[in-house]
Parts: C-alpha cells; structure tokens; sequence
C-alpha cells in the first residue's frame, strides 16, 4: 500500500495531463494515500539562449506553471482533498525524482504516449524516470 504519490504532469498536453492526475487520484483515493503533483519547467537561465529573457522571467513561468497546477489539481480532484502542487526547474527526469524523494514518495505515476521510432532512439522522460527511480513507477499509456 502506498502512503505518498507523486505524478509527473506536463502542462503543455492539459488533456492528458488530466487523465493522468485523474488516474492518480483515484489510485490515491484507493490507498488513501497522499497526493503530490510535479511539473517540471526548463532551465535556459544559464545558457546563451536565457539571455534574450528579461530578469524575472523563468520566475514568472514558474509562478504561472504552479497556478496551472493547482488550477488542474482543482478541476481534476475535486473530492480528493489536499494536493500538493510542486514546480521544479531542470531536467524532467532528474527533477521528478528530486520530487520524489522531497515528498517521500513510494510510487511515481507517469504519462507515456505509444512509443514511436523517436522514443526507442531517444529514451523518454518516463523510461528514465522508470530506470532511475528508487521506488515503484506506473506508466500511464494515452
């Protein structure tokens, strides 16, 4: 039985991202576990690239990204309870598990689409997070 559940939502698909924490929430109502969701935003604040921004922006993303989150969390859960809504900069894979291990959870819910040629060449954030993660993760096909 799992006490902590972390799902790694990506924002740009809203409509697979709410079948996802749909899918989690009932799992964690199930369990009657806790709820954590994730969102991971990219860091171009160092690269060449973060110079065209002006200051202040990746925090702008980061504050807009948490209200989608919870913006989700509320439209999705809405008999669930507290959710915890958590915004990360970096890399997808390396941030959930950061996450993870942050909210202590014990399985991690992930999205995946039906792998393509791209996805057996690159590797997904999901297979990453599946091969690295210390706990248990459940992939959630679209």
């Amino acid at each position: 039985m799992h006490k902590h559940i972390l799902v790694a939502v990506d924002l740009t698909h809203r409509e697979d991202a709410a079948k996802l924490v749909a899918e989690a929430g009932r799992l964690a109502k199930f369990e009657n576990a806790n709820l954590h969701l994730v969102t991971v935003l990219p860091d171009y604040g160092m690269s060449f690239v973060g110079s065209f921004f002006q200051d202040g922006t990746l925090k702008a993303a980061t504050a807009a990204a948490h209200d989608s989150l919870r913006a989700l969390a509320d439209d999705v859960l809405t008999d669930h309870g507290q959710v915890q809504c958590i915004v990360e900069i970096g890399s997808v894979y390396e941030k959930t598990l950061k996450a993870a291990k942050l909210s202590n959870a014990d399985l991690i819910v992930v999205g995946a689409h039906k792998p393509d040629l791209a996805d057996r060449v690159m590797g997904p954030n999901a297979a990453r997070i599946a091969r690295h993660a210390n706990v248990s993760v459940q992939v959630v096909r679209f």
